[in-house]
């Protein structure tokens, strides 16, 4: 430890939820969802390709609610800086990284299927051509995703390394792991990604967010250097 992705591309688009929904999907954590608005929480969903690190080559999905620390009640547009990220799914394609994700930082990963559009290189989508990914579980469709190019970010306002930690919860346990993270070749465009939603389970969690909705905004990362450490039980 600490395990190292040297190279990643990132797909990703944050969402306005309704809290009180948003509570109910992870409320056996023990976590309280970041109310940066009356009655609104953030989620993010994203995919990641981890390309050259310690467990290997695989695709990922995530569904993220942004949460406060332990025992904060901090609410507002401020209370997002210190918010971290709940991983409340976590598919992967890969058997390493499953038993790795699961047995070490509690991660929620099962094995899932991908099909993945437009990733013609690390990133994806450029100049117009679309990028876009699938998502299956057990044989049924879950979760799809389709983004516009985005606009690019000049690199000193991307490149300093960030800091956040993330949240997991796993047979009873809820866990917290530091990890950093390193943008570069960086895209953002307000709004411009779109959801899909299947009939599995996942998918059900997700429409009691309002899902499909439109991102408040979506990105996409070249490449992603992170660390992460071991995770502290928190309860």
């Amino acid at each position: 430890m600490p395990v190292r992705i040297r190279k990643a591309a990132q797909h990703m688009a944050m969402f306005s939820v309704d809290a009180d929904a948003a509570q109910r999907m992870i409320d056996h954590s023990g976590l309280k969802v970041c109310r940066y608005r009356p009655g609104k929480a953030v989620a993010v969903l994203m995919l990641m390709h981890y390309v050259d690190g310690d467990l290997g080559q695989y695709l990922e999905y995530g569904t993220n609610i942004m949460v406060n620390p332990p025992g904060s009640e901090a609410s507002g547009l401020r209370a997002l800086q210190s918010a971290g990220a709940f991983i409340h799914h976590l598919p992967v394609d890969q058997a390493f990284t499953l038993e790795a994700g699961r047995n070490i930082w509690g991660y929620p990963k099962v094995m899932a299927d991908f099909t993945v559009r437009g990733a013609n290189n690390p990133a994806g989508a450029r100049e117009g051509k679309p990028f876009g990914f699938d998502v299956d579980i057990d044989g049924q469709f879950a979760v799809g995703m389709d983004f516009k190019s985005g606009f690019a970010v000049p690199s000193r306002f991307t490149s300093k390394p960030q800091v956040h930690p993330t949240y997991s919860h796993l047979d009873g346990v809820t866990r917290r792991t530091a990890g950093e993270m390193t943008l570069s070749g960086v895209r953002y465009r307000p709004g411009g990604a779109t959801v899909r939603l299947g009939d599995h389970p996942y998918a059900r969690e997700l429409a009691t967010l309002g899902f499909p909705k439109r991102a408040l905004f979506s990105s996409s990362a070249d490449n992603v250097e992170m660390t992460f450490a071991d995770a502290e039980e928190i309860a």
